[in-house]
């Protein structure tokens, strides 16, 4: 089967209507596009969600569904686990076992009014603590 020879079946096409051509025609004077109104215009597109003048769905509702793609840290307050002050060191790791958080979090902060004197224990660098 030669597939460089394609054509449309016999009687499935037809020519288009030429519109603007004279008054004998049918389609002469407003060439089909009836009287005034955006649509009768040269060059009007129906702008994407156009509703006639009306208040674009789109716009009707309310803004709702931003998700930051940057990951806020885990907030750990020292206050309430006195084990983290025990600790030789501070790491993800070592606080695991005592805050039982998931192992898809990669970012902790240390919060309280203790957290800043942890400052000197901490050796990773994915773990912060709240003040100077």
């Amino acid at each position: 089967m030669a597939l460089h020879n394609l054509q449309p079946a016999a009687g499935s096409t037809h020519a288009s209507k030429r519109v603007g051509r004279g008054q004998g025609s049918g389609t002469g004077k407003t060439a089909a596009r009836g009287q005034k109104g955006a649509k009768s215009r040269t060059g009007y597109s129906k702008k994407v969600g156009f509703e006639g003048g009306q208040q674009p769905l789109q716009r009707r509702l309310p803004k709702v569904g931003f998700k930051s793609r940057v990951a806020k840290p885990l907030a750990i307050n020292v206050e309430k686990y006195p084990a983290i002050k025990e600790l030789a060191e501070i790491t993800l790791e070592t606080l695991q076992p005592i805050v039982k958080f998931k192992k898809s979090v990669k970012k902790v902060k240390l919060i309280g009014s203790e957290a800043k004197t942890l400052k000197d224990k901490i050796k990773d660098e994915n773990i912060t603590t709240s003040g100077k």
